[in-house]
């Protein structure tokens, strides 16, 4: 059963420069394994977090740091979730992320389906 779904798309130029402008805000918005991703993926990474949010209703009290997105080689991506974002998709019973990113153009995007049996 879908419990909800997120989408969401950034402008990467854009993402880049608030970073530059913002130093810390790249330890706050990703965990150690992303952190030193090509500027595109980042962007995806962030999109997928958003989306992430949104498909759990957007509570203000998930931290960024709680969602890691894992590229499999010859799969889709994967959602590691812990912390605060594990718990609000407990509170939701939801036990599976499904999602797709996609970045080009100077755009990326991410969408996300949670699931629950």
């Amino acid at each position: 059963m879908i419990v909800g779904v997120g989408i969401d798309v950034v402008d990467v130029a854009r993402f880049m420069a608030t970073l530059r402008r913002s130093p810390g805000l790249r330890e706050r918005l990703f965990t150690p394994v992303e952190r030193d991703l090509p500027a595109s993926s980042l962007a995806a990474r962030f999109a997928a977090k958003e989306a992430i949010a949104k498909a759990l209703g957007a509570p203000g009290t998930m931290s960024w740091q709680d969602a890691t997105v894992h590229r499999v080689t010859g799969g889709p991506p994967q959602v590691e979730v812990v912390g605060t974002v594990a718990a609000r998709a407990a509170e939701l019973g939801v036990d599976r992320f499904h999602l797709s990113i996609s970045h080009d153009a100077g755009i990326a995007s991410a969408m996300v389906v949670a699931e629950r049996d």
